[in-house]
């Protein structure tokens, strides 16, 4: 007895010595990080898609927030058309910091977290490490922080070289730092009351900022202006048409009659947002919406690249359906689309058959990042992810 009592304990033993090997388990603190069902990376183009991303010198980076999916998309002078993944608890909001070079990534799982990521500089020279031959530059996490879980991070931006988000569950946009802290610095008129602004809880579904190079000259869309018993959270909460766009320097609605807006962005002087319970993309003109296209989805995940913009759209999940109005159930498809900025034309389109939410798309140039460290085919070189973790250089930041 003694001597099989042993045989078990060293077995225990040396199962718990195989946990935690794989660099995609470490990044993400997730231990089932490197199992996911294949069919939720098996995807479809359509039109000029691979040609768009190739002519634009761009890599697309995309967050699947259900899926639990960072996924990266470019053409590569040798390598051809390239997808790249990481897992990640929810991920949603994303923005580069252009001047630090760091790519953030909210994580809104309890409790929220902010991913920092940074590409490749390199690697060290090892003497107990065969020669690695890289030709990208992945995204490689160099720090991640903390934040409370009812913070409810969606959106992140960039606002006079500093972190913002929105917190839809404090009805206002908070300032995050590198240390860890975050400080409200905006909120709507319509959440102050007697007692104070309401910050408790979510009313208004507070969730994109049109960021401008001010905080007062940025804009931000919400499900509602009103707080009512009913909350956008609610299966019942009536959402035809109560969407609004908030102006951070009046904080009060400037544009109206928008079903839960998204993904609200500024550019060529327009703020451009997608109509979502209608499967639209648009712009404000006079404080009403005008739409550019119709796509087959619940839009969300907004970017531009001269005269592209980039618009996902996911598929209407039936617990989400009320939600959707104006969008064909049947139809609405997880996928990214490229379009003509000033006719809304499809140029060409990405989607993944098996795929439910697209979150957040950007556009980083190709010499700054390939994408992420995982091939999404699973076919990386054997030994390459784990000597790329084991040795990478980076060039961080500077400190304040």
């Amino acid at each position: 007895m003694p001597a099989k009592k042993d045989e078990e304990k060293v077995a225990l033993w040396e199962y718990r010595n195989t946990e935690f090997r794989n660099p995609a388990q470490i990044v993400s603190y997730w231990q089932d990080a490197d199992r996911i069902d294949p069919r939720l990376l098996e995807f479809e183009t359509t039109g000029q898609w691979w040609s768009t991303l190739s002519d634009s010198a761009i890599t697309l980076l995309v967050t699947r927030e259900y899926e639990h999916l960072l996924l990266s998309m470019h053409v590569g002078n040798s390598s051809g058309p390239t997808v790249s993944m990481m897992r990640m608890p929810h991920p949603s909001g994303l923005a580069i910091d252009h001047a630090q070079g760091v790519v953030h990534v909210a994580s809104t799982r309890n409790p929220n977290q902010i991913f920092d990521l940074m590409p490749l500089d390199g690697l060290l020279p090892r003497l107990d490490v065969d020669e690695v031959s890289l030709s990208d530059k992945p995204l490689l996490p160099v720090r991640t922080r903390f934040y409370p879980g009812c913070l409810y991070i969606h959106d992140l931006t960039m606002i006079g070289g500093e972190l913002h988000a929105n917190s839809v569950g404090q009805n206002a946009v908070v300032r995050l730092s590198g240390s860890g802290a975050y400080e409200r610095v905006w909120w709507p008129k319509c959440i102050e009351t007697d007692e104070g602004p309401v910050f408790g809880r979510n009313h208004l579904q507070l969730n994109s900022i049109a960021a401008g190079p001010t905080l007062e000259a940025s804009f931000f869309s919400a499900s509602t202006d009103e707080m009512t018993a009913l909350r956008p959270g609610d299966p019942t909460f009536p959402v035809d048409r109560r969407g609004v766009i908030f102006s951070a320097a009046t904080r009060e609605a400037i544009a109206r009659g928008l079903t839960r807006p998204h993904s609200a962005r500024l550019r060529d002087q327009k703020i451009w947002v997608e109509n979502s319970g209608y499967g639209q993309v648009g712009y404000i003109n006079d404080g009403k919406f005008l739409s550019v296209a119709n796509l087959p989805g619940w839009t969300r995940g907004l970017c531009f690249f001269k005269e592209i913009m980039f618009v996902g759209t996911s598929r209407i999940l039936p617990r989400f359906q009320q939600y959707a109005p104006g969008v064909d159930i049947d139809l609405s498809c997880c996928g990214i689309h490229a379009l003509d900025m000033k006719s809304g034309k499809t140029l060409g389109s990405m989607v993944w058959p098996h795929g439910s939410q697209i979150f957040a798309i950007e556009a980083a140039p190709l010499n700054f990042t390939t994408g992420f460290p995982f091939a999404a085919d699973g076919r990386s070189p054997e030994g390459l992810e784990k000597s790329l973790f084991y040795s990478f250089h980076m060039k961080y930041p500077q400190e304040d």
